[in-house]
């Protein structure tokens, strides 16, 4: 094998550029996934039993449970393409966008098109992940403590924020921390839509020189070296926050 590493120092500014890229679009899809999340995960627990709003609410619940299940059950590069290509232009389109048009929807398809895509596809997808997460470790807490904490007059919010989430984030650090690692690893997909990200300039690269070890091996160390550092950062965290033991 002769592994050039010229053609990497060549284009060393491209793979920096790539690489602050995909550390961009994980970060903030960890962000919005975490918090679509846990809202979804809240929802799916809570109950309304009477009232007006208990039919629409069972609704809303539904809509939430199909949402998890089409992320959970679809590859996530079909929902990038899926995303890209058939919802934005109908969100943002300079015609007849839904959500934004004109001149405005031209310069945004444009100049961040790619990366907006690949950010809600991202995000939609750990959300669905980790609502799961959250559901489980709420109801892996004994009911029992909830009952308590009503009993002393606390209501719904407070018992969540002070009782239950706290014990519950100690058992989600592990499974968090893991859908974290994916998310990274799986933002390699979104080169499929044009994102210069790290896979994108391998790609580059390789289509330039006809060459596959030195571009493909640059990124599997880097993306090695990455999932390590987070893996590591997770492991403290758990160590940080695992509940005392008492002899």
């Amino acid at each position: 094998m002769d592994f050039r590493w010229s053609i990497i120092q060549g284009y060393a500014p491209l793979f920096v550029k790539g690489f602050f890229m995909t550390v961009q679009v994980a970060v903030i899809s960890i962000i919005i996934g975490t918090i679509l999340g846990l809202l979804l995960g809240m929802l799916r627990l809570a109950e309304i039993k009477h009232g007006p709003w208990k039919w629409p609410f069972r609704l809303l619940k539904g809509l939430a449970s199909f949402y998890v299940a089409f992320f959970r059950g679809t590859p996530l590069f079909v929902q990038i393409l899926l995303i890209h290509f058939a919802v934005m232009p109908v969100l943002i389109h300079q015609d007849n966008g839904l959500l934004i048009s004109g001149e405005l929807a031209r310069t945004i398809k444009q100049d961040y098109g790619a990366f907006i895509s690949g950010i809600v596809a991202l995000s939609l997808n750990a959300g669905a992940y980790i609502s799961e997460i959250f559901r489980a470790g709420i109801q892996s807490i004994d009911r029992g403590q909830s009952y308590a904490a009503s009993s002393l007059g606390m209501g719904y919010k407070l018992t969540m924020r002070y009782v239950v989430l706290p014990q519950a984030f100690r058992r989600m650090l592990p499974p968090l921390g893991n859908e974290a690692i994916t998310l990274l690893k799986d933002s390699s997909l979104v080169s499929a839509i044009g994102l210069a990200e790290l896979a994108y300039a391998a790609r580059t690269v390789a289509g330039a020189y006809s060459r596959y070890w030195e571009p493909y091996i640059t990124i599997s160390v880097v993306y090695f070296a990455m999932t390590m550092i987070l893996a590591t950062l997770v492991g403290r965290l758990e160590k940080k926050y695992a509940a005392p033991h008492h002899r």
